[in-house]
């Protein structure tokens, strides 16, 4: 089996542990991702038994926008029995990889987060129609795009699994003590983490109020950046919290394990809003696996990501965070005893491994049809 999988997601170089799995499993593997996403680099330059392509792309971080030079003959040279589309349905990436795939005769699939129904304009609204009619399958992150996509008429096998899982060997419970000398946290303070972007509908100005009304001692810390970052300082100044809250700018992928097991909570208070939910929340599966208890709000995906090995909130709602982080704060024995579910939880149904296996029964199913 031939693959070549176009990705801009795996620029991050923790999220190549999946592909690792897929090779383990046989797969003539070939990856084109960009030069660069935006702000962030390539953290990567050839796999252990994969080709890697790094190509430039035009508009570089539009996600609706960009398109990659030279795809056509990369197609051409590697000539896949299946191209692996891990974009989004209705962009112009996956409209040039979808046309050249299958000039080339290769099977297709694309990959979808969007759970919210939309109607796009032209000429978005002409390439969602044109890769629902070429597309062999698709592979959705939740079950609400499963959903959307049938509503907007895709009448093709569509497979229910997350983007990337995690490396739990990787994402695991460790000494963090150094880490947050280095950063300026005592090892005897509460740390309630946010790990993510600094935006509206990440909720993190409901996360600054809801701590203020805590009864405890702790420590606030961001890991991300964002147009909100100014906004939380303020608001913590405000509260009479400056001295409580931290924010330290997105770290590599790499670090990103040792800065989880600094924190003693992580809170995921996304808020649903007219255009956007949350579609997973990839942070909450690596804080469990660190063993981290965790908070999310009731938006999206996140209740079905926690099932019972963490606690949700009803989102928007600060007074019932509050309580939650209370919670949390008071009871040492249900911090580990979420952590210990947590983990678990991530070993059964979120690994690297297990995301490979079933990306690979998809395959498999697709050369057999």
């Amino acid at each position: 089996m031939k693959l070549l999988m176009i990705s801009k997601a795996l620029v991050v170089g923790a999220y190549h542990k999946k592909l690792d799995e897929l090779d383990r499993l046989g797969i003539d593997l070939h990856l084109v991702i960009p030069t660069s996403w935006g702000r962030q680099k390539l953290e990567v330059s050839g796999g252990n038994e994969y080709k890697i392509y790094p190509m430039k792309v035009f508009f570089n971080g539009k996600n609706h926008f960009h398109f990659y030079r030279g795809l056509f003959s990369i197609i051409n040279t590697v000539k896949p029995d299946i191209v692996h589309i891990d974009e989004e349905h209705y962009t112009i990436v996956t409209f040039q990889a979808m046309r050249l795939a299958k000039a080339a005769g290769a099977k297709t699939l694309f990959f979808t987060w969007q759970n919210i129904y939309k109607r796009y304009p032209f000429p978005f609204s002409w390439i969602e129609s044109y890769n629902f009619r070429n597309a062999d399958v698709a592979i959705a992150g939740n079950i609400e795009a499963k959903e959307v996509l049938a509503k907007k008429g895709f009448v093709k096998e569509v497979a229910v699994i997350p983007q990337f899982g995690v490396d739990p060997k990787m994402f695991q419970k460790m000494e963090s003590s150094d880490l947050k000398s280095q950063i300026d946290i005592k090892n005897n303070t509460f740390i309630i983490g946010f790990m993510g972007r600094l935006v509206e509908e990440k909720g993190v100005l409901c996360l600054v109020d809801a701590v203020a009304k805590l009864e405890s001692e702790f420590t606030l810390l961001f890991i991300g950046s964002g147009t909100l970052r100014g906004d939380i300082l303020s608001r913590a100044h405000k509260l009479g919290l400056l001295e409580r809250v931290k924010i330290i700018d997105q770290v590599p992928s790499i670090d990103v394990p040792q800065y989880l097991n600094c924190f003693d909570c992580l809170v995921l208070p996304s808020l649903t809003k007219s255009n956007w939910k949350e579609q997973f929340g990839r942070v909450l599966i690596e804080a469990m696996a660190c063993e981290v208890p965790v908070i999310g709000s009731s938006s999206g995906e996140i209740p079905n990501v926690i099932g019972d090995a963490g606690l949700v909130f009803r989102e928007g709602d600060t007074a019932d965070l509050t309580g939650k982080l209370q919670m949390l704060l008071n009871d040492k024995d249900l911090r580990e005893s979420l952590g210990k579910k947590g983990r678990e939880r991530v070993l059964n149904n979120y690994t690297q491994k297990i995301m490979a296996s079933a990306t690979f029964e998809v395959y498999k199913k697709l050369l057999c049809s």
